[in-house]
């Protein structure tokens, strides 16, 4: 091949990758059914496959892989809505209780050691805009819910993602193999290595990192409940959903635990307690769940997370925040591979030659006053540094 031709199929891959990326852009809003269904699809696959090595067919592995999952999720939300329910319901019941703490015991002791203006802490002031804020919050998830279109929309995507879900599971395998058949001949065996690198990145991530979000949501909520806070399972949640961007989870679950802590009980036993239960959580996460649920391939930096997860919501909402983390995964192995070609590079290990033998002449004065010239050969460097 020319390198011409060589240009010309870099520049037409690159096209088409622009096309893509273009096409994914502007496709967001109706992509996240989809999106939703080939994660779930993605996450059963490994499932099925099990089954079909005991002897199943395709169709009625995916059949009962679908129907546990689908069930699994059911109890969940069963399980879950009532739960969080009551638990808001709890929190709305204390609020006046953590405003008055705020306003009579936090707010003067920030003041009194950041020397603070007491008027930039009106807590009247920030309770009534708070609730203009929930109240006009209230009023756009209301106009929404009595939309049509938007009732519409939400049962499209309730009936899609299932019946999307089913299909892309039974036919992941087949979907695998048109694509590896479509791809260019020269590019193939470079683009099954680095799907093969991601799926392993993928699979430890995103399968290992749910199941230690659950069991630190789980902890936690347990944990903070028999110790005596009422709010523990929502803290819980909450700190178990953000344990994905690491000591996200662990910072505002322990903040909100501790300040749960001083409102509704006040004393030192409690609040040793809460201490405790975190630092029990946080060996747990970094030498038990993380080694052995995720394991150490991923390799993505907290800043990586942080700016994976707010560059995806800006560019495609929801969906870009729902595909950010694999997307980053993916994005993880393409610069190592890249960064392994750079090193084999010319570019890399190409010494520098030095320079061809320069003739300096030095011109000198005698002690009689006639001019002497001295020639000297050096190097084409050591002329420079002179």
């Amino acid at each position: 091949m020319s390198i011409s031709q060589e240009i010309s199929h870099r520049w037409q891959m690159l096209a088409i990758t622009v096309v893509i990326g273009l096409l994914i852009w502007l496709l967001a809003p109706v992509l996240m059914p989809f999106a939703v269904a080939a994660m779930l699809a993605y996450l059963g696959d490994p499932l099925a496959n099990r089954l079909e090595k005991l002897g199943l067919g395709r169709t009625l592995a995916v059949s009962i892989v679908f129907v546990v999952l689908i069930l699994a999720i059911a109890a969940a939300l069963l399980l879950l809505v009532p739960l969080i329910a009551r638990q808001i319901e709890n929190l709305a019941e204390n609020f006046p209780r953590y405003v008055e703490w705020g306003r009579d015991t936090a707010l003067p002791w920030l003041q009194a050691k950041l020397h603070l203006d007491p008027k930039a802490f009106d807590t009247d002031r920030l309770v009534a805009e708070f609730k203009e804020h929930l109240g006009s919050i209230g009023t756009v998830l209301g106009k929404i819910s009595r939309s049509g279109l938007g009732v519409v929309m939400w049962l499209t995507n309730l009936v899609l993602i299932p019946v999307v879900w089913f299909y892309l599971l039974r036919d992941w395998d087949r979907l695998v193999a048109w694509i590896d058949r479509i791809l260019p001949r020269s590019i193939e065996p470079t683009i099954a290595h680095l799907a093969r690198e991601s799926d392993a990145v993928l699979g430890a991530f995103v399968r290992g990192q749910l199941l230690v979000m659950l069991a630190l949501a789980i902890y936690y909520g347990v944990a903070l409940t028999l110790v005596g806070i009422s709010v523990g399972p929502l803290i819980g949640m909450v700190a178990g959903l953000l344990s994905f961007v690491p000591y996200l989870g662990f910072i505002t679950g322990f903040g909100a635990a501790i300040i749960a802590s001083l409102v509704l009980h006040g004393d030192w036993t409690h609040l040793l307690l809460v201490i405790g239960v975190f630092v029990i959580g946080q060996l747990l996460e970094g030498y038990v769940l993380v080694p052995r649920l995720v394991g150490e391939k991923i390799g993505l930096h907290p800043v990586a997370v942080i700016f994976a997860v707010l560059a995806g919501g800006y560019l495609f909402g929801f969906l870009g925040v729902l595909l950010a983390l694999p997307a980053a995964s993916v994005i993880l192995v393409l610069l190592r591979y890249l960064a392994e070609r750079y090193r084999m590079s010319d570019l890399y290990t190409e010494q520098r030659q030095p320079d061809s033998l320069i003739t300096e002449v030095i011109v000198k004065e005698t002690s009689d006053g006639h001019l002497h010239a001295e020639t000297h050969a050096v190097q084409g460097d050591e002329l420079h540094k002179s």
